[in-house]
C-alpha cells in the first residue's frame, strides 16, 4: 500500500536477478573480510600478550676462556710440527736492557742471594734448599722411561725429602753431596749434546752457583726431551 500519495512502481525499483546475485557476492565477500581481520587480529593479540621465550645469556668463565686459547694454541702448535719437518723447539732469552729482562734478572738474583745467606748463616737454615732438591727429584723422575725403575727408586730414596729434613734438624744434611748426585743422575739422562754442560756443572765450587746451574741445564735437558718427542712423531 503506497503512503503520502506516492505510487508504487513496478519494474523499476524492484531489483533483477543479476543484482540480487552481484549482491550476495558482496555481501559473502565483506563477511570472509570481515572474518580474515578478526582472526588476525586475534592472533596479533595473542602474540604481544605472549612473553618473549628468550633463554639467559650464557656465563663464560675465565677458565674456559683460557682453555680455549690454550687449545687453539695446541692446534697451532700441531699444524707446525706436521708441516715444518725442521720446527723445533728453542730456548727463548729475554732481551737484557728489556724490562722483561730486568725484572726477571732482579727476581731470579734476590732468590739466590736469600738462598746464599740461609746456607751461610749460623746455624744454617736448609728448608728452601730442601724444596729445591724435591723440585730436581720430580725434573729428574719426568725423563725416566716406565721401565727405569731401579734408576727411579735410586732417586727417591736420595732425594727423599722427609730424610734430608730430619738430617738439617741435626745439622747433619750434605747439600753439596746432593748437588754432586743430581749432577752425576743428570749426566746418566741427557743428551751428548749437554756433556760440555755437566762437566761444567761438575767444576762449579759454589753450592748457589751450583744450584742455579743445575735448574738451567735442566731447563734445558726438558727442551731436548720435547724436540726428540716431536722428531719420535714424524
Amino acid at each position: 500500500m503506497p503512503f503520502n500519495g506516492e505510487k508504487q512502481c513496478v519494474g523499476e525499483d524492484q531489483p533483477s536477478d543479476s543484482d540480487s546475485s552481484r549482491f550476495s557476492e558482496s555481501m559473502t565477500s565483506l563477511s570472509d573480510y570481515e572474518c580474515s581481520r578478526q582472526s588476525f587480529t586475534s592472533d596479533s593479540s595473542s602474540k604481544s600478550s605472549s612473553p618473549a621465550s628468550t633463554s639467559p645469556p650464557r656465563v663464560v668463565t675465565f677458565d674456559e676462556v683460557m682453555a680455549t686459547a690454550r687449545n687453539l694454541s695446541n692446534l697451532t702448535l700441531a699444524h707446525e710440527i706436521a708441516v715444518n719437518e725442521n720446527f723445533q723447539l728453542k730456548q727463548e732469552a729475554l732481551p737484557e736492557n728489556s724490562l722483561a729482562g730486568r725484572v726477571k734478572h732482579i727476581v731470579h738474583q734476590a732468590f739466590w742471594d736469600v738462598l746464599d745467606s740461609e746456607l751461610n748463616a749460623d746455624p744454617p737454615e736448609f728448608e728452601h734448599a730442601i724444596k729445591l732438591f724435591e723440585e730436581i727429584r720430580e725434573i729428574l723422575l719426568s725423563f725416566l722411561t716406565p721401565g727405569g725403575n731401579r734408576l727411579r727408586n735410586q732417586i727417591c730414596e736420595v732425594l727423599d725429602t722427609d730424610l734430608i729434613r730430619q738430617q738439617a734438624e741435626h745439622s747433619a744434611v750434605d747439600i753439596q753431596g746432593l748437588a754432586n748426585y743430581v749432577i752425576s743422575t743428570m749426566g746418566k739422562l741427557c743428551a751428548p749434546v749437554r756433556d760440555n754442560d755437566i762437566r761444567e756443572l761438575k767444576a762449579t765450587g759454589n753450592i748457589v752457583e751450583v744450584l742455579r746451574q743445575i735448574f738451567h741445564v735442566l731447563d734445558l735437558m726438558e727442551m731436548d726431551m720435547a724436540n726428540f718427542t716431536i722428531m719420535s712423531l714424524r
